[in-house]
């Protein structure tokens, strides 16, 4: 016999919205008593920022005489730089022609000669986009890059699957490289590593090492322990056990692993350019500086060439049986690739014929003039109504409002989505943020992150559920989102600026762009995930399209979707620093100041370990969202 759970009122019979609602007349009446005060304005001139400044300087000052400069910095500043010369003498000694058969022939080994001819014609773009030498500059620093973060992620991450108290004491830290914002740590790196290519591979580095720890550490975890019990039973050492049972098992995951540091080191390379870094960050930056998004574009693209070929030959490595063997037309036909393009090493010249290139500068500018000119209305009217009803509003609560408040209000919105300890350490953060000196640009930015969220969400929902309810427009979708995604932040700039000028909103346009892809791809997958016994059993039922979706497959896809939200803000506040080259303000501009102006370094970096706080008091409150059972589970217990 099956019941029907009902609703429950309150114990004193009053309905359960109306203890929140209560709650929130309170905050609405304290709002109103207290505005305007409690405010914590900004100091530009606060103790501590001075005192990071002068703790800037005194290291400056003790470069030369200081042991941990010249007994360990150096050390590693000139090994990073060594082993990015060799790679780069090796590219540059290969010329096109080497290169293009090497790169097709490992093509060949990895996924067969379809990824051959996408490698082939690849690498050939960036002779054709006029790139080649910035290019091979590119892929050699993220070579080094990937390495290093390998060598240092990979055993890092196998310790972390192993060991929970490791994998506890390691996340913070993760956190922390993933969530601060790459100006933030690009003044200290310059500071202890000067500027240069090994400046630039350690910034990429510091950005790319968590995903290989995060993949590796869940990879080794979700080895099943059966294998794990049968190997020790028969006397297996630690070892052995690791070598023989754990790294096999974990093959295919650890494989995204080497896949996603390569592509979180491809998207610092534009940034690390900052600190001349070499490569086509250079190209991108040059084109922003002169306001010429067609300067910027081809760089981006062959940004995007070549994560597209270096993704493609690594997915098809994971996907392979590690027990079949290469055919011997396979080998056959990487041998010809490599041994033609080597060959041709002493023939044609070692870089690409200008001859052969294509040059789409001024077409792209006039592209982006015409834009400017005939959508300038559409795009003032939209960014006056979303200032006028989301931004301006929203900015001004959360100026006006005690800080106490504030964090009080937080503190009990995370505590009923996520729990205690979220809860905790949101008010953390938040405490943390106000002894900083920050306040008044931290409630700014997070208006500025609170409307991207919003925005970047509702889109997310509307293209993940059209891809997940239509392989066919999921297909077209895909590579635009692989694009999009891929595409250097800084390439999104000029023509945000060109349709929106200088202002919040053209910011939270860039970052739109930027955090909607995984919020997409997370949905869509969620919606997938749906057991197909459950869709048919509610359309059996009679259950409508519109039905099927709001009452069973979104509910379902709960736990996806809130990941989607978690990735939206981490992606959002990624593009913070981003934004404030293009009128954000804030945390965002304070980090860039504190970048380019010595006097105001400590400011900058202060502002960088808010964002960082914002972060992961945002982080914490969506992850615990997603482990707290379902409101509905609750209500209808």
């Amino acid at each position: 016999m099956s019941s029907t759970a009902v609703p429950t009122p309150s114990r004193l019979g009053l309905p359960r919205w109306a203890a929140p609602a209560g709650v929130a007349l309170l905050f609405v009446v304290a709002y109103l008593v207290f505005q305007g005060t409690g405010t914590l304005p900004h100091d530009k001139e606060a103790p501590q920022f001075l005192a990071v400044t002068e703790l800037r300087e005194w290291i400056d000052d003790h470069r030369n005489d200081n042991p941990l400069f010249l007994y360990f910095l150096n050390y590693i500043r000139l090994f990073v730089g060594l082993l990015y010369g060799v790679f780069q003498t090796a590219l540059y000694a290969l010329g096109w022609p080497g290169i293009t058969g090497v790169m097709g022939a490992l093509a060949w080994l990895a996924g067969g000669w379809r990824i051959a001819l996408l490698a082939v014609a690849g690498v050939s773009a960036f002779g054709v986009l006029g790139l080649w030498e910035s290019s091979v500059d590119t892929l050699a620093l993220v070579a080094v890059a990937v390495l290093l973060s390998l060598a240092i992620g990979v055993p890092l991450g196998v310790w972390a699957g192993l060991s929970t108290r490791m994998r506890r004491a390691i996340t913070p830290v993760l956190d922390v490289m993933q969530i601060m914002p790459t100006f933030a740590y690009l003044a200290p790196l310059a500071l202890f590593f000067h500027i240069g290519a090994p400046a630039g591979a350690i910034a990429t580095m510091i950005y790319s090492i968590p995903p290989a720890i995060r993949i590796t550490a869940l990879a080794i975890s979700g080895v099943s322990p059966t294998a794990v019990e049968a190997s020790t039973s028969l006397g297996a050492t630690r070892g052995q056990t690791l070598f023989k049972v754990y790294l096999p098992l974990a093959r295919s995951t650890m494989a995204l692993a080497v896949n996603q540091t390569v592509m979180m080191a491809l998207s610092m390379v534009v940034i690390a350019n900052l600190i001349s870094a070499p490569g086509l960050g250079g190209d991108i930056i040059r084109g922003l500086s002169r306001a010429q998004v067609g300067i910027m574009l081809p760089a981006g693209v062959a940004v995007v060439i070549m994560a597209v070929v270096l993704d493609r030959m690594l997915m098809a490595v994971a996907r392979r049986d590690p027990h079949a063997r290469i055919g011997r037309a396979g080998l056959a036909g990487a041998g010809v690739l490599a041994a033609a393009g080597l060959a041709l090493i002493p023939v044609l010249p070692a870089t690409w014929p200008e001859n052969l290139t294509l040059n789409v500068v001024s077409q792209v500018n006039d592209i982006v003039r015409w834009a400017e000119t005939n959508w300038f209305g559409v795009t003032t009217w939209i960014k006056d109504v979303t200032s006028a009803v989301l931004l301006n509003p929203l900015e001004s609560l959360l100026a006006s409002a005690p800080w106490w408040l504030i964090a009080l209000a937080v503190l009990l919105v995370a505590w009923r989505v996520s729990g205690a300890g979220p809860a905790l350490t949101a008010l953390a953060c938040l405490l943390a943020i106000a002894l900083l000196g920050v306040w008044e640009h931290a409630m700014q930015t997070m208006t500025t992150v609170a409307v991207a969220v919003l925005v970047t969400l509702l889109i997310g929902l509307v293209l993940g559920v059209a891809a997940a309810r239509s392989p066919r427009y999921s297909a077209i979708q895909r590579p635009v989102l692989d694009a999009a995604q891929t595409m250097p932040a800084f390439v999104y700039l000029l023509p945000a600026l060109a349709l929106f000028e200088t202002t919040r909103f053209t910011a939270i346009f860039a970052s739109i762009i930027y955090a909607v892809p995984p919020v997409v791809r997370l949905v869509e997958d969620g919606i997938k995930a749906v057991p197909a016994t459950v869709v048919e059993a509610a359309a059996s039922a009679g259950s409508t399209s519109a039905q099927l979706l709001w009452k069973v497959q979104l509910p379902m896809a709960r736990r996806a979707i809130l990941l989607a939200a978690n990735q939206g803000i981490v992606m959002t506040l990624a593009m913070v620093v981003v934004g404030g080259l293009v009128g954000a303000g804030a945390l965002g501009y304070d980090v860039v100041v504190g970048f380019s102006q010595r006097s105001d370094f400590g400011m900058g970096f202060v502002a960088g370990v808010a964002t960082v706080l914002l972060g992961v008091m945002l982080d914490r409150i969506t992850q615990g969202a997603d482990r707290r059972p379902s409101p509905r589970k609750r209500k209808f217990t």
